[in-house]
C-alpha cells in the first residue's frame, strides 16, 4: 500500500491559511463583516484566535483575502462555463448565475452578490482587492469564446456583472419564490434573451 508522504510544516501552514480563508469566507457572507468576530470566525475554521492571528493580522486582513478569494472562484466559473460550452457560454453562465447559484446556501454563495455590500463599508484596501478582481472578471468576460448576447468591451462588461449581483441580492430579498423567479428571469432575459426562452421551455416541459 503506497502511504501518502506527509505534508512539510511550510504545506501545512498554507492548508490551516486556506482553511481560514475559507471560514471566513462563509462567516462573512453570512453575517456581513460587522457580525462576524475573530473568534467566530476561528472557532468555524477550526483553531483558535491565537491561530487566527498567526496567519492575519487583523480581521480586516482576512476579509481582503476572502475577497480576493471569493472573487477568484467567479473568475474560475467563467473560464469553466466558456471551457464547457463554447459559443454558448455566456447563455449558461447567465442561467447558472441566476437560478442555481442563487439558490444555495448564502454562506456559499458568489462574492460578487454577497461580500460587495460589505466592501463598500469596509477600507480602502478591501476595495482596492475588489476592484482588481472585478476588472479581471470583466477582461475574462471579453477574452471567452464569442457567444450571443456576450458583452463586447469592459463597460458592458461591469453593467451585466451589475444586473447580475442586483438581481440576485432582489430575488434573495423577497419572501415569495414566485416574485424572485420573476427577477431572476427578467434578469436573465435582458443579459441572454435565448437563454431565458430556454428556461422557459423547459420549465413548460415538465
Amino acid at each position: 500500500m503506497t502511504r501518502t508522504a506527509p505534508k512539510t510544516r511550510n504545506e501545512q501552514k498554507l492548508l490551516t491559511r486556506q482553511r481560514i480563508v475559507d471560514a471566513v469566507g462563509r462567516g462573512f457572507r453570512k453575517n456581513g463583516f460587522g457580525g462576524a468576530g475573530v473568534d467566530g470566525l476561528a472557532k468555524e475554521a477550526g483553531v483558535t484566535s491565537g491561530a487566527f492571528y498567526v496567519h492575519f493580522e487583523s480581521k480586516a486582513a482576512a476579509f481582503r483575502e476572502a475577497v480576493h478569494s471569493g472573487m477568484s472562484d467567479l473568475k474560475q466559473g467563467l473560464r469553466i462555463h466558456q471551457e464547457r460550452h463554447a459559443q454558448h457560454w455566456w447563455r449558461e453562465f447567465v442561467h447558472f448565475y441566476l437560478h442555481i447559484k442563487r439558490k444555495c446556501d448564502l454562506t456559499e454563495s458568489c462574492a460578487l452578490q454577497s461580500l460587495a455590500p460589505e466592501v463598500a463599508r469596509s477600507d480602502a484596501g478591501a476595495r482596492e482587492v475588489f476592484e482588481a478582481e472585478l476588472r479581471e472578471a470583466a477582461a475574462i468576460i471579453l477574452a471567452g469564446p464569442k457567444s450571443p448576447g456576450a458583452p463586447v468591451d469592459e463597460s458592458s462588461a461591469l453593467v451585466a456583472l451589475s444586473t447580475l449581483l442586483g438581481a440576485v441580492t432582489l430575488a434573495r430579498a423577497v419572501k415569495d419564490a414566485t416574485m424572485a423567479d420573476q427577477i431572476a428571469t427578467g434578469a436573465e432575459k435582458m443579459l441572454a434573451p435565448s437563454g431565458a426562452g430556454r428556461a422557459k421551455k423547459k420549465s413548460g416541459a415538465r
